[in-house]
């Protein structure tokens, strides 16, 4: 029989210096974060009691604690079997902390504790909050404020800071006699932790250049060098050299000539300067108006070298144009959190899509009990939430990422009484954010997203088809209107069966009350468009589902772009994607559709382009159209390009050089991955193209592709460029490691950073790919 050969006991002098060592890595890591000292830190460091609640019966005592790598937060758990690694989550995996009873569980569960010790803990991906009570109102604030600080000292760091830290908590990790010293085999271990393979031979050869003591064992300076050696980068030590003298120094005048002739920056005598007093560490440097090594690397990682031109991260368009003139994000089926069919109903869903910068909603209201609203998926079994607390929730985040105007699309089955306490709430509860009247007695048109700033916008059905939103209410109390049931569309034999049995009526009666809140936004049905000489009313707008819309646009594209000048269309899925998945939304905005509704929950390459798209114009929700969309005399046809003025042609050449720190996909100690580069054009058919790099193998922390690509672009401004990187299988699908997508009229020239963004579309914190960027006019 074989002997486990048990750890020998470590003595109290010994766990005393293991200890002390502890105490200062932490310290360190918190000087890194710019957080010496700081009581809440220390606070978070020593750890708490806090009680876990998941409902009304479970509610659990655990220790929680902050490691010393000030990154991680460790947590107790008396789950059998349970691994060390699922005990801990990520400072970055958190989007936000909230005190008081501000998620559902804390409302449902923790009403009988005081406000002021309860907080959650909201992550970034589709796990669940972390609803927590601290046993003193003390103890909650030190969580709040603590953990507030570590994530917004994380996200001010810059990418140099942010790759210190990473490599040195992997050393510390790699570090298993907790020694502050490596070995060879320590050192083999680290390098698989950061995902690269080196065969035995090169690992010897790196550990015995920085073995300067001959101790068999690296430790202080000697590790400083291995971080130097590893993090060398030796394609933008190149380029410097070109323009930097012997002394290792780029004069000023000499960034300039960068900053013009490759960055293609017309402001760069004005931008050089400041770029060195912003980013150059070396003060002698700084002091005679150069640019060290180091600090244009910090350069090219920062936004001024980031491929999304950073002017474009704030409202740069003209926001004073008809609502209908600008591309709207908007979600589909917002409560759902999952599938359509038997997913849970959140109020957590409609708090994400707002904080993305979604600016239309959706609520399926159906009667409840109690005489109270509720919304949910009619006829599936996905689980109901009250129209109130939805109406709550999009009071407290409409305007917390975008203050321009939010749409609550209803699709209202309910019965009048229970559509006038629907009124009635979102009355008492947006109050003055409720848009009641027509904008400064604007009657011909739409107004612009500048006027409606701040407002909250009902689309709906109105009473009456002859009556006039726009000129006050007629005196009926309540009458028929056609229905619209998008849920009754949908392609599943148990929501078919419960239609039949409803034996579902055209029509629904119309409580006055809700009626009387639809201002700009009536919905009818679509009878084809409009004829010239009986123009219908621009604030009656349509939706379509996603096949309709498309077919409209294959056959009638231009007739579909008029259509959008003056009037609001709403697309949404087709009724077989049950499991919510989405359709590509580049063919509708092509012809002018602006609320092209997406599942928000899915993530995806539908979502990816998304949220590429919205991010123009700072993240504000709205995207001005181009010219040739908004032009009534347009003769412009995405599905038959003409000549016209639809912008220049372009030659987009892009070389792929590198990577760096990509994360690894599967957690697994000795798998390393194998990416390739996938360049996605998204635009009008001529545009759409897809090419991609060679595979590197066994290296996700720097690996070097050097490949150019060029790609003809006929419609620069409908044009989305989108970076895939994938772990390469040769048996099964390749595995999804990071993305990026951007308008074409948002990518900047030169050589640039590309900051890579998980399947859920947050950033990663150092995954990076490093390109070249030419924009050229087609001949």
């Amino acid at each position: 029989m074989q002997c486990i050969r048990r750890q020998p006991k470590r003595t109290v002098s010994q766990e005393n210096i293991l200890l002390e060592q502890s105490r200062r890595v932490a310290a360190l890591n918190g000087i890194r974060l710019g957080l010496k000292d700081d009581k809440d830190l220390k606070f978070l460091l020593k750890g708490s009691q806090l009680l876990k609640v998941k409902s009304s019966s479970w509610r659990k005592e655990r220790f929680y604690k902050l490691q010393e790598d000030c990154k991680t937060i460790w947590q107790e758990s008396k789950k059998v079997l349970r691994s060390p690694e699922s005990q801990i989550f990520s400072i970055e995996d958190i989007r936000d902390v909230r005190s008081g009873h501000k998620t559902e569980g804390m409302e449902k569960y923790a009403k009988d504790v005081p406000e002021y010790r309860c907080f959650s803990i909201i992550f970034k991906d589709q796990r669940k909050n972390l609803d927590l009570i601290a046993s003193s109102e003390d103890d909650a604030n030190h969580w709040i404020a603590g953990l507030g600080k570590i994530i917004a000292h994380s996200n001010s760091m810059n990418q140099k800071q942010k790759l210190q830290h990473w490599i040195h908590t992997c050393l510390r990790k790699a570090d298993k006699n907790k020694d502050n010293k490596m070995s060879l085999k320590e050192l083999k271990n680290f390098l698989k932790e950061v995902n690269i393979e080196v065969d035995d031979y090169h690992a010897k050869k790196i550990f015995q250049h920085c073995d300067k003591s001959k101790t068999e064992a690296l430790e202080d300076d000697e590790i400083e060098e291995f971080y130097k050696i590893l993090t060398e980068r030796k394609e933008i030590d190149s380029i410097f050299q070109m323009y930097s003298d012997p002394e290792g120094f780029m004069s000023c005048q000499n960034l300039v000539r960068f900053l013009y002739e490759i960055q293609q920056e017309e402001d760069a005598v004005i931008a050089a300067p400041a770029l060195i007093q912003r980013y150059e560490p070396n003060e002698r440097a700084k002091r005679g108006n150069a640019m060290t090594k180091d600090g244009f690397l910090m350069y090219l990682l920062s936004d001024e070298g980031n491929i999304f031109n950073p002017s474009h991260r704030k409202v740069y368009q003209d926001m004073t144009q008809p609502l209908s003139h600008y591309l709207v994000s908007s979600s589909h089926n917002t409560y759902l959190m999952e599938d359509q069919i038997t997913g849970p109903s959140s109020t957590e869903a409609y708090i994400r899509a707002l904080t993305k910068g979604c600016r239309c909603v959706e609520l399926d209201c159906w009667d409840g009990p109690n005489s109270e609203p509720v919304i949910y998926h009619g006829y599936t079994l996905t689980s109901k939430i009250l129209f109130s607390d939805v109406i709550k929730a999009i009071k407290n985040y409409a305007f917390k990422t975008s203050p321009y105007p939010v749409i609550i699309s209803l699709e209202n089955h309910c019965s009048v009484d229970q559509q006038k306490v629907m009124a009635q709430h979102m009355t008492t509860i947006l109050q003055d954010m409720l848009l009641v009247a027509p904008v400064d007695g604007n009657k011909s048109q739409f107004p612009s997203p500048e006027q409606l700033k701040g407002k909250i916008l009902v689309k709906g059905k109105k009473l009456s088809r002859h009556e006039d939103p726009i000129n006050g209410n007629n005196n009926l109390e309540a009458e028929d209107v056609s229905d619209e049931d998008e849920a009754a569309e949908i392609e599943d034999e148990s929501v078919k069966t419960k239609v039949e049995q409803k034996g579902k009526s055209d029509t629904l009666k119309l409580a006055k009350e809700l009626s009387d809140i639809v201002v700009y936004c009536k919905s009818v049905h679509f009878e084809g468009f409009d004829d010239p000489n009986h123009p219908r009313a621009f604030y009656e707008m349509s939706s379509f589902s996603e096949s309709k819309a498309l077919k409209l646009a294959q056959e009638s594209g231009t007739s579909f772009i008029h259509h959008n000048i003056r009037h609001l269309s709403r697309i949404y899925p087709a009724g077989w994607r049950t499991d919510s998945s989405n359709y590509s939304p580049v063919d509708l905005w092509n012809v002018g559709c602006q609320i092209v509704a997406l599942n928000f929950q899915t993530a995806g390459t539908e979502m990816d382009v998304y949220q590429g798209r919205f991010q123009d114009n700072g993240f504000s929700g709205y995207v001005l159209k181009p010219e040739f969309l908004r032009d009534e005399q347009t003769k412009f046809n995405p599905k038959s390009i003409t000549e016209g003025t639809w912008g220049t042609k372009k030659k987009l050449l892009l070389k792929i050089i590198s990577g760096q720190q990509l994360p690894k996909v599967n957690k697994s100690k000795n798998s390393i991955v194998d990416p390739k580069v996938t360049i996605e054009i998204h635009g009008v058919q001529q545009d759409n193209n897809k090419k991609q790099t060679k595979v590197i193998e066994n290296n996700g922390f720097n690996p070097n592709w050097n490949e150019e690509f060029t790609f003809d672009i006929e419609i620069p401004a409908l044009a989305l460029v989108r970076f895939v990187v994938e772990d390469f299988d040769m048996s099964t699908k390749n595995d999804f490691i990071g993305q990026y997508t951007l308008p074409f009229m948002s990518l900047k020239q030169g050589y640039r950073h590309i900051h890579l963004l998980t399947k859920n579309g947050d950033p990663y914190s150092s995954s990076t790919l490093f390109v070249y960027v030419n924009i050229q006019d087609c001949d």
